[in-house]
């Protein structure tokens, strides 16, 4: 089943993230963002078109603590997690082809990504 909710609806967001294989692919965006209201419904159908994975769409401004020490400056920026890994972490052009290819060819066990945000998966799932 599909899951692609704002991240204030915490009950299907604790379902959902309590799959051990569930990668967590979260947008930050803000409601005043153009190209994030343009790139929503992309990633919307993504996320039917792959259901392996959870999408959550977070409003920076709504939820600034799941940034942590980390700013974001440029929409959409993207957050891929595995676990508790940071697979991806960064803005991307508003073309979900390029989202697509990286969901393709990212690898699990690969190298975690060095952040400063706190792990948001597990913040999601204690909210």
């Amino acid at each position: 089943m599909p899951l692609f909710v704002p991240a204030t609806d915490r009950t299907a967001l604790r379902r959902a993230l309590a799959d051990p294989d569930a990668w967590l692919v979260a947008c930050f965006c803000a409601a005043w963002c153009n190209t994030c209201t343009e790139y929503q419904p992309k990633l919307q159908a993504l996320s039917e078109a792959r259901p392996q994975h959870v999408y959550v769409w977070i409003d920076i401004e709504d939820e600034p603590d799941l940034l942590g020490d980390e700013d974001v400056e440029n929409f959409p920026t993207l957050l891929i997690q595995a676990g508790d890994r940071v697979l991806f972490y960064g803005p991307m052009l508003p073309h979900i082809g390029h989202l697509e290819r990286m969901l393709d060819n990212l690898d699990p066990g690969g190298p975690a990504v060095g952040t400063q945000l706190p792990n948001v998966a597990e913040l999601l799932r204690q909210a």
